[in-house]
């Protein structure tokens, strides 16, 4: 691929525009009016919450039936998103510049002094910008952060299953690509069965709303998660059934830690006295986990989501560093993050967080990190 061809593909057109238009505008709709249980968020720091219809796989399930009939009566090609990666790539960067602007500008002129909706400012316009002013901006009643989210996970598989289109059409299916499919099918339908839990996450609860978020949840999640199946369409490795069973084993140990740990935290935050693992949960100043998957590491849940990670790349073999990039960056990431939460808790907490650092010294890997 030469210079001259990547910039003219990476140049947004009226047709992405209508595409990613139409998917957003589909979202906003089902979302509003699909059934689908309403869970209550945590209680925020003014005595409200917020509530949110997590109807997110039905929305998904319809969304991939209508593209299905569509694509069966030749209404839309299945290879559409594979065809125009790059220009869908650089039509949803330039509209993650122009909604976190208008959520800056919006925030700025708010009055609200609610926990939701009251500006957060700082000296740093670039700071601001970044991290976000209000913790959870609406639009027509719709959470951003909540819908932004649904956006990306759906947009990643919606990625995937053109290129899955591609590589069956162009006879390159191979055992590889089956296998990165079925993994990151099982994880983004394991995300929308257990939505409920995204609303305890730190994202949720804590992260105000600016470009870090916009970005990492329209293009980053879509874009990037989604590096080893575009991989996958022109490298074939051949794996061993030995390699077959030491990747599945991988992403097993990674989804029961992953899920695991998330859902010890949710359910212990609305119900503290439930058992974990069998037994009592032990909680250190009434407040923080100190029982099960949070009892061996502070941010065990991290440890699952990397594991899950590498097994999306370890199909692709080790003859190519591109296939590992997702893995790498989010080592980098969650270490930050790691880092930023620790400061965060130690502040909020205090001699209540020193405590479980004491009882808990490991932070994501026992007795290595």
């Amino acid at each position: 691929m030469d210079l001259a061809f990547l910039l003219h593909a990476l140049i947004p057109s009226w047709f992405s525009v209508a595409i990613l238009a139409t998917f957003f505008t589909y979202l906003a709709i089902v979302g509003s009016v699909l059934p689908g249980k309403v869970v209550s968020g945590v209680i925020l720091q003014d005595g409200t919450r917020l509530h949110y219809r997590c109807n997110g796989l039905l929305s998904l399930l319809v969304l991939v039936g209508l593209l299905g009939i569509g694509a069966k009566m030749n209404y839309i090609s299945p290879t559409v998103i594979s065809d125009r990666g790059l220009e869908l790539l650089s039509t949803i960067l330039a509209f993650s510049f122009l909604v976190t602007f208008v959520l800056y500008a919006a925030g700025c002129k708010s009055s609200n002094q609610g926990s939701s909706l009251k500006p957060h400012l700082t000296e740093s316009l670039i700071h601001d910008w970044w991290f976000g002013i209000q913790l959870n901006p609406q639009c027509m009643g719709i959470d951003l952060k909540f819908f932004f989210v649904r956006a990306g996970m759906m947009g990643w598989l919606l990625i995937n299953l053109s290129v899955l289109a591609r590589s069956i059409q162009d006879s390159t299916v191979s055992r590889s690509m089956i296998l990165y499919q079925l993994f990151c099918v099982l994880y983004i339908l394991d995300y929308f069965v257990y939505e409920e839990y995204m609303t305890s996450t730190w994202d949720i609860i804590a992260e105000r709303l600016g470009f870090m978020l916009v970005f990492g949840d329209l293009v980053w999640i879509p874009f990037t998660f989604s590096i080893q199946g575009w991989w996958l369409l022109s490298n074939k490795p051949e794996l061993t059934t030995a390699a077959v069973i030491a990747n599945c084993f991988v992403f097993l140990m990674g989804y029961l830690v992953f899920r695991g740990a998330n859902k010890q935290k949710h359910v212990f935050k609305k119900n503290p006295k439930a058992l974990i693992w069998g037994k009592p949960p032990k909680v250190i100043g009434g407040k923080l986990l100190a029982s099960g998957f949070w009892g061996v590491a502070r941010h065990c849940n991290y440890l699952g989501d990397l594991l899950l990670a590498l097994s999306f790349s370890l199909p692709c073999g080790i003859s190519s560093p591109i296939p590992y990039f997702y893995p790498v960056y989010l080592l980098i990431l969650l270490i930050w993050r790691e880092r930023r939460d620790e400061a965060r808790c130690a502040l909020k907490y205090k001699e209540v967080w020193a405590e479980y650092c004491r009882l808990v010294p490991w932070r994501i890997l026992p007795y290595f990190y």
